[in-house]
């Protein structure tokens, strides 16, 4: 049985498996996931309680959390590369990146988004200071980071690159990087050039004018 990918192409962690899938050539169908609809969210629901996507149907078995997806497809299913080293070293390195990639890009972009979403009546300035500072933080992070190498973990494309390719996308159209970072930007240029990264932005066109920030999108990424 296919390998299916419950998604939705506006999101950040679903983007992050499918870069994974995409570098890993890995058949699978995507289902596209429209969560307004009460009988799809009672049916998503149904497979898992948290209600997050993306999420991954193997057969009946399903799997959720995108770090955990990406390395179950790794230890199950024959793959075009491998985005988890096999040196043990190398490998907590990644899962490093990858964290520090969630929980300081993904994490306060995702409540930058919210609180716009709420309406500047609503917004919670406390929060949406918190989270500019650590997007800063992250940002100096990451530069220092790939100063002087190709990819965040190492010298091959990893399961950290496909953390860092969605989180920065957006997190840059809410905190655009400062003009000195010139090893982050060289990066993020670095991972839109990637196939698997191009391709995902790509399909993802049709639905950024629902993007919250979609102003701040450049033109390059509007279909």
């Amino acid at each position: 049985m296919a390998l299916v990918l419950h998604y939705h192409p506006l999101s950040s962690c679903c983007h992050k498996v499918l870069v994974a899938l995409h570098e890993m050539a890995l058949a699978f169908e995507p289902r596209l996931l429209n969560l307004g609809d009460p009988q799809a969210r009672a049916e998503h629901l149904a497979r898992w309680p948290t209600g997050k996507m993306p999420l991954l149907d193997d057969g009946g078995h399903i799997v959720p959390e995108t770090s955990i997806i990406i390395e179950y497809l790794q230890q199950r299913h024959p793959a075009a590369a491998r985005l988890l080293p096999a040196d043990a070293q190398a490998c907590l390195d990644v899962r490093l990146w990858d964290r520090l990639c969630d929980l300081y890009v993904m994490t306060p972009m995702q409540a930058l988004v919210a609180q716009r979403l709420r309406g500047q009546a609503q917004s919670d300035a406390r929060v949406v200071d918190e989270s500019r500072g650590i997007l800063g933080m992250a940002y100096g992070l990451i530069e220092r980071q790939v100063k002087h190498g190709a990819w965040l973990a190492g010298p091959d494309f990893s399961l950290a690159d496909c953390a860092a390719a969605p989180a920065l996308f957006y997190a840059r159209t809410i905190v655009p990087f400062d003009a000195a970072q010139t090893g982050l930007a060289a990066y993020f240029e670095r991972l839109l050039a990637r196939p698997s990264v191009a391709r995902v932005l790509d399909e993802a066109k049709p639905f950024f004018q629902y993007y919250p920030y979609r102003e701040a999108l450049e033109p390059r990424f509007m279909g």
